[in-house]
């Protein structure tokens, strides 16, 4: 697509590659300043809404029907951004002990086995795909940009954020009911540890940095947590 075609779809407001590269763009910026830190407390409830809006573009790509690019050949992008493990690296600072949980690849495939996943990987990789394809649709080829993001929504990112919005949601529950997490051990594979202070520190770090920003009382999280400790050891 020539720059005199991008022009005119960019100054249409209506036009589905333009709300798509927004919602793009907008889950990029957005996400990537989330990343700063600078509001730790309000990182999750923040990181679930951008993942579930990022989806509603994943859930339009999918909708559409095929998108079959000018050429058959991928043009070059140029370099890759070289923060990504930046990024990576903030993200699991940010949501450590919860950065890991438990994900199944695929439900259609009988007696999956749930694998270890991390949030922080998944908002990284997702960048990093939503990247590729603004740099298509920025150079002017528009539609190479909008079939390689619904193409990446089916095979990578479009899957990549369902799980971790999944992940989200579940960490966000546990926030609101006051409930720490049951057990962490055994689904990351750097260094073993126990699952009763896994789950103890993990209920500490979200009362004292997660809960009190969003407005819930610590001490209903300290007393859910030694609720369950007792009903655990009983």
């Amino acid at each position: 697509m020539s720059d005199a075609t991008l022009h005119a779809v960019q100054h249409d407001p209506d036009s589905f590659a333009v709300q798509i590269a927004d919602q793009v763009e907008s889950f990029i910026v957005a996400v990537t300043e989330v990343a700063r830190g600078d509001e730790p407390g309000s990182a999750i409830p923040f990181l679930l809404l951008e993942v579930s809006q990022l989806l509603l573009a994943g859930g339009r790509l999918g909708a559409h029907e095929d998108i079959v690019p000018d050429e058959r050949y991928e043009a070059d992008t140029g370099p890759e951004p070289d923060d990504v493990d930046e990024l990576r690296e903030r993200f699991a600072v940010l949501l450590d002990p919860a950065d890991v949980y438990s994900e199944v690849f695929d439900p259609y495939v009988p007696r999956s086995t749930p694998v270890a996943c991390r949030i922080s990987d998944d908002l990284a990789d997702i960048i990093t795909d939503l990247r590729h394809g603004m740099a298509h649709y920025r150079a002017g080829r528009v539609t190479e940009a909008l079939w390689w993001w619904q193409f990446s929504y089916f095979s990578n990112w479009g899957p990549t954020a369902s799980a971790a919005l999944r992940a989200l949601q579940s960490l966000l529950a546990h926030i609101r009911t006051g409930s720490p997490l049951e057990e962490l051990d055994g689904l990351d594979t750097d260094t073993p540890g126990d699952d009763e202070s896994l789950a103890e520190e993990a209920g500490r770090v979200m009362a004292a940095e997660i809960a009190a920003p969003l407005g819930l009382r610590a001490e209903r999280s300290r007393a859910a947590a030694a609720e369950r400790s007792r009903a655990g050891r009983s």
